[in-house]
């Protein structure tokens, strides 16, 4: 039995993006909220060749899908305070 566990920097090396902890938290920071009407796959921020794969790692229902549903969960959160723009408003 395979006990391998994936990590979002694997997952973001896989997708072909900064996968350094500060690459991820600047994707997902530049990206959320994610609308809920909007499938992860079908985001409008991934290439062809992204969204494929992550439609393929959901659909094998394995590690990746894991980690995809964790990456899926931060894109759909609201930024924290500290990340909103300051003097607006």
């Amino acid at each position: 039995m395979d006990t391998t566990t994936i990590s979002m920097n694997q997952l973001f090396a896989q997708l072909g993006l900064p996968d350094d902890d500060e690459g991820i938290r600047a994707f997902i920071k530049a990206h959320r909220p994610l609308p809920m009407t909007v499938r992860l796959p079908d985001a409008p921020f991934w290439t062809p060749a992204q969204a494929a794969l992550i439609q393929q790692k959901l659909a094998d229902d394995g590690e990746w899908a894991v980690m995809i549903d964790t990456l899926n969960v931060q894109l759909r959160s609201h930024p924290m305070p500290a990340d909103m723009p300051q003097g607006a408003g």
